[in-house]
Parts: structure tokens; sequence; C-alpha cells
């Protein structure tokens, strides 16, 4: 049998992830790329918002995508909000309340699929599955802006602290009235949006665990060139902040930040990187590069967890087959040290 985590009230969540990852056996899978599995199934997601169009378009196929993750072996399954604002929701036509209950729908549609296939798999009786965590997707400010700034940290000069924690502000107060288990802030690239999110949190007396992740375009460094040490050093105070790792950079960087963020931080590492192909944000298409397929991936999954990663998944590029060889490498080496 897997693991069978009841759902937390608002006031007792704190140690939520740190429980999950327990009874998990020390490592939980994150699923892996929403938009590369929508586009298969046939979307058309080439818009500013990007997954979160389906919101509005193809709800259904939104719960397919979470359905196929956790039949992979998913513990951790992100919803369709990453690109998912209130502003660009706004600027489709649609009302503020409107864009709203777009938000709250991809909480609900997440956690509808995770108890529709709790419930089935249960009747099975022996199985290996965990009831998944739901983790509400909060995308950088450079992810809305929709032209790569997500991968270089610079939002002009004209960007400062409350500009960041007004633009997060509603969205977040939405996505947490849904009721997630987890909130998951995705592809952060410089520290002065770190300390947005902290402050935020704080401000709003949030309850529910988050993690921050990061993006790295050279292995080394947060995209602004500041140093992972300085932006870590934002979040480690905070109580708020549960996990923190890197997401959609490629797996070849991943191995050495994880023993650079075990360095720097006491807290959960989650990574989840791309396929190690290269989105250019300016052109919105991805280039070639040399991918690692999903037998590669798995063996270097194992290495990340080794390492100290605790949440480890896939980001841009990778698919079901991903989590499902990957879920399985890992379930069996967390037994094996266990």
């Amino acid at each position: 049998m897997g693991v069978v985590f009841e759902p937390k009230t608002e006031e007792n969540k704190a140690g939520l992830l740190e429980e999950f990852l327990e009874k998990a056996g020390g490592c939980a899978v994150i699923d892996g790329g929403f938009a590369t599995q929508l586009e298969i199934h046939g979307a058309s997601i080439n818009d500013p918002l990007w997954s979160a169009l389906c919101l509005i378009n193809n709800p259904h196929l939104i719960s397919k995508v979470h359905l196929e993750y956790l039949e992979a072996g998913a513990d951790v399954i992100v919803t369709s909000s990453y690109q998912a604002t209130l502003p660009g929701f706004i600027s489709r036509g649609l009302s503020l309340e409107q864009g709203e209950k777009l938000l709250a729908k991809s909480v609900e549609l997440a956690t509808d699929a995770r108890d529709l296939f709790w419930e089935t798999v249960e009747k099975i009786g022996d199985h290996s599955y965990n009831r998944a965590l739901v983790a509400a997707s909060i995308g950088s400010y450079g992810a809305y802006l929709a032209d790569g700034s997500e991968y270089s940290g610079y939002y002009g000069d004209d960007v400062d602290l409350n500009k960041l924690k007004n633009f997060h502000r509603r969205r977040l107060q939405v996505l947490v009235e849904a009721g997630p288990d987890l909130l998951a802030f995705e592809t952060i690239p410089n520290k002065l949006e770190t300390q947005a999110i902290v402050e935020l949190l704080e401000e709003e007396d949030v309850q529910i665990p988050s993690w921050i992740c990061f993006s790295s375009v050279d292995g080394v460094n947060a995209p602004s060139g500041e140093s992972f040490a300085d932006c870590l050093q934002v979040l480690n105070t905070s109580q708020r902040v549960a996990a923190v790792g890197i997401n959609c950079a490629p797996p070849q960087f991943v191995h050495s930040l994880v023993q650079k963020f075990n360095e720097l931080t006491r807290k959960v590492i989650v990574v989840y990187p791309n396929s190690g192909e290269i989105w250019d944000g300016v052109a919105k298409r991805w280039m070639p590069s040399k991918c690692f397929n999903d037998d590669k991936f798995k063996v270097l999954a194992t290495r990340w967890r080794d390492s100290g990663a605790k949440l480890i998944g896939g980001c841009c590029r990778t698919t079901p087959s991903t989590i499902r060889g990957l879920s399985k490498a890992l379930k069996q080496s967390c037994l094996a040290s266990n």
C-alpha cells in the first residue's frame, strides 16, 4: 500500500511537506512538463497565457494530463496556473471576477483529479501509489511578461519590491483560498522577487507551505547573475518557505546545484529540470540540443536524490513516460535506503 496522507486544516499545515516526505520514504516525485503534454493532446497554447489558456478553452485536457501524471507515479501534481495571472486574463477581455474563478479552477481541476485517482486506486487494494499533494503554481513576474525575462532576471528599472508584491498579491490570495496543499513559486530569476515573495507570504499570513524554485542559465548563479548564496539568505529565515530549489534548468546543472544548495540552506531541496533543450524566450520556441532521454533522466534523478534532493520531477519537454521511469527508480532507491 502507498502512503495515505489525510488533508490538513489551514491551522496545521506547517509541517505537511516534511511529514509527507517522511511517510513517502524520504523522497517524493513531482509531475512533469504540462504544456508539453497538452500539446501532445492537440491543445494550441502559443499564447501569452501558455498552458493557462486551457483553463478557458480545454479544461478537460488539464484534467487528463493530471491523471496521466498521477498514473505515472507523481506524488505531487502542479496546477496549470504558472502563467495564469489576473492582468493576463483581463487583457483577454475577461473580468476580474472571471479571472479569479479561473485561478481557483486550476486548483479545483488538480484536486478533483487527485481525489478521483485516489478513489480508483484504493479500490485496487494492493498498490504502490501515494495520495498526491496538489501544489498551486505561481510563475514569476517574468513569466507574465512572456518576454523571456524569467531567464535573464532583468525586469526594468521601474520594477521595485512593492510592484512585485502587488503583482503577486491577489493571485496568491485567490490560490490560497482555493485550498491547495502547497504553493509552488517557479522560475524565480532574482533576489528582488525572492524578497517580494517572502515578505508577501508574511504579510498575508499564509499557512500553506511554499517552495521557491529558481531558474539558472549558467549552472552557477541565478539568471540575474546574483549568487544563490544571496538569494537563499533572503528566504532561509522564513518559516513559510518549506523548500527551495531549481526548475526548468538543464539537467546537467542540477547535481552541482543540489550540492551548492545543501551548503546554503537546511530547507527541503526540490529539483525539476527540463529535458535539456533550450527555450528561446524571445522566439518562443525550443532550440535543438542534446536531449536527455528517459533512461538517462532517471539515472540522474537517483544521483540528485543521493546528493540531497527530496522532491524530484521534470519540467518542460518531460512527459509521463519520464516521470514513470523516474518514479520507479526513486522509489526503489528510497526503499533500498530505508
